[in-house]
């Protein structure tokens, strides 16, 4: 067999085209920032990752780079000692108390497993423990969203502000890629407006699993006096309010199971969740969680404790979404269809182009590791736009006000 030990970790940031899509923070900026990994062996094999391309991140993988050649690709206990040390403590993250290592570690561990699985003929859902479904499911993610970039012209999804909007929307999410579940992001508008859309998706699709994301932008009490109309209308409540208490007055008083990616993201925040019940789902993340084994202990865990489990998402590539189905394909306790960014993204660092959504699910990408390939044509012009771009920091506030100009970040805001 090759050589399996690390020569070299490369690391190229990049920026893609973002729609202007709104949540609790602002909208998102015209470009969004990712990070591509390159993990070369000593036997000249390259697993690939992605990950964030915000500063922070890139610091870290640029510190932890030159401690990681001659460490075996298996080796992911050394992985977390030579970030541990890169890092030195890390930093917070966009919800308060997620650290940077995990971060660090999780966009060079997806790569790990990716020349693994190339070096052995294996894929990477395998190496994980075996495919236990043919095919991952996932929602339809529905913003609202600007019809354009402030200066810019209308995009081609256009405005997206009322219920009637919202609908047509998700009319076309499904035409286009079959999803059953659907996903509003929320936050944004006075907290009526947006149950309002959520009863016009209802009417006009009758099956479909409804869900909404506050994003923390509800008071504790808001949150209580809507629950009566949220009752039977949602399969999951995410994020109503702010913090593990918060949300665990709100789960106290309804069986609708609250979901969180914002206030369980690290092991140290499980306990409190289980103390005092304050979410009943976790949407994973091995973004930040550290990488698809530390996924799956946390999927082990959620199965030890009856939590339901599902896949959290932010603006991402191909790389991400393979590694997101790989995961997902291998994780029994899969409760909830997986949310995706993919649809809404334009650009593809992937050769053959995007993944293709069927029914609104993903089967395993073929072939061994993640089973993609760079697109280096395409790497090249992606970080040209990140030099072309000058961000190095993701800002969706400063973003709302060329909008809205007298637009306040607030969490809770309604």
């Amino acid at each position: 067999m090759p050589d399996t030990r690390i020569a070299e970790l490369r690391v190229t940031p990049i920026a893609f085209y973002d729609p202007p899509l709104l949540n609790n923070a602002g909208c998102h900026q015209p470009f969004a920032l990712r990070s591509i990994i390159e993990v070369e062996t000593e036997g000249g094999v390259i697993g690939l990752g992605e990950s964030y391309g915000t500063r922070a991140v890139l610091d870290g993988l640029a510190a932890l780079a030159p401690l990681l050649p001659g460490l075996e690709v298996t080796d992911l206990n050394g992985l977390w000692a030579h970030a541990r040390q890169a890092v030195r403590g890390g930093q917070e993250g966009y919800s308060g108390d997620e650290r940077l290592l995990p971060r660090v570690v999780g966009a060079v561990e997806v790569a790990l497993w990716d020349a693994l699985g190339k070096t052995t003929g294996r894929r990477v859902c395998d190496l994980l423990g075996g495919q236990v479904r043919d095919e991952v499911p996932f929602s339809a993610y529905l913003f609202y969203k600007f019809a354009g970039h402030s200066g810019a012209d209308p995009d081609d999804w256009g405005e997206v502000l009322t219920p009637e909007q919202l609908v047509d929307e998700a009319r076309r999410f499904k035409e286009l890629h079959g999803f059953d579940a659907i996903k509003l992001k929320a936050g944004i508008l006075p907290p009526e407006e947006e149950i309002e859309g959520l009863r016009a998706l209802r009417a006009a699709f009758p099956e479909a699993p409804l869900r909404i994301d506050p994003n923390g932008g509800w008071t504790v009490e808001t949150t209580l006096r809507l629950l009566p109309q949220l009752e039977g209308l949602i399969e999951y409540l995410e994020d109503p309010t702010v913090g593990i208490e918060g949300n665990a007055r709100v789960q106290a008083a309804t069986d609708i199971p609250l979901a969180t990616n914002m206030y369980v993201v690290h092991p140290s925040h499980l306990p409190a969740n289980m103390a005092q019940d304050a979410f009943r789902v976790i949407l994973s993340d091995h973004h930040y969680w550290g990488g698809l084994q530390a996924s799956r202990e946390l999927a082990k865990i959620c199965e030890i404790w009856g939590l339901g489990l599902s896949m959290h998402s932010n603006s991402h590539l191909g790389i991400s979404l393979a590694a997101m189905t790989h995961l997902a394909a291998a994780t029994p306790n899969l409760t909830y269809d997986c949310d995706t960014h993919s649809p809404w993204q334009t650009d593809e660092v992937i050769e053959g182009g995007k993944l293709a959504f069927r029914n609104g699910r993903l089967r395993v990408p073929d072939g061994p590791g993640l089973g993609v390939t760079l697109d280096r044509t395409a790497l090249a012009r992606l970080h040209q736009n990140y030099l072309d771009a000058g961000i190095t920091e993701r800002d969706d506030a400063t973003e709302m006000r060329k909008h809205w100009p007298d637009w306040q970040f607030g969490r809770p805001k309604f």
